[in-house]
């Protein structure tokens, strides 16, 4: 039996180099394939994009409501403004024109035909169109109006004069006064002291006063 297992051969390992090589092989033929399809999606958003040129065209200038525009990445979109966009579907043929709203993502329209969806953006720019035109027609609510009234009123009438002004004045005012006052002193203490040491302290001050010795 030992020989009979001996002569037996022995199970090769797996090469692990060559398995590296194979799966980096498989990512970049898959990653390729991703990227050709993507591409493709692209493509086909911008052919599309095209297309509605002429009916973004057509929107007042004044209704800033749709910033369309193609952002590329993982999942290409076409969007119509902030909350609608269009993407392609999984099978990258179909179009789906999307909405975000409060309760989450509906699907507006979907189709293969550039044509049908580009009249079914063009419907929803319409029904935006009317609801921007009943908003600014809506008569605002009694409370809103009476606000805006009083700030209309009170920003015409000219602010009344602050009594803090005043303050600074009446402040800078006493510091002159100060400073003067120092300024005086200071020339009339030398003039004092002149006199006194050139000994025409007397003709300066009539009046017979008792002096105590001052030391200098």
């Amino acid at each position: 039996m030992n020989e009979q297992s001996a002569e037996l051969p022995q199970a090769m390992p797996p090469d692990l180099k060559a398995l590296i090589r194979r799966a980096k092989l498989d990512d970049a033929e898959r990653s390729s394939v991703i990227a050709e399809l993507r591409g493709a999606e692209q493509a086909r958003l911008e052919l599309l994009r095209d297309a509605l040129e002429p009916v973004f065209a057509q929107v007042p200038p004044q209704a800033e409501l749709f910033d369309h525009g193609l952002v590329p990445g993982e999942k290409p979109r076409l969007f119509v403004d902030i909350v609608a966009f269009i993407e392609m579907a999984r099978d990258r043929r179909c179009y789906r024109f999307i909405q975000d709203t409060r309760g989450g993502t509906i699907v507006l329209a979907e189709s293969e035909k550039i044509e049908a969806m580009t009249q079914e953006v063009a419907n929803y720019l319409a029904r935006r169109l009317i609801e921007r035109e009943k908003a600014l027609s809506a008569p605002l609510p009694a409370s809103t109006s009476k606000a805006l009234a009083a700030l209309a009123q009170a920003s015409s009438q000219p602010a009344a004069p602050s009594s803090e002004g005043a303050v600074p004045k009446r402040r800078s005012a006493a510091g002159w006064q100060l400073l003067c006052a120092l300024l005086l002193g200071g020339v009339l203490g030398a003039a004092l002291t002149h006199a006194y040491h050139t000994g025409q302290f007397e003709h300066l001050w009539p009046i017979n006063v008792h002096l105590w010795p001052i030391k200098w």
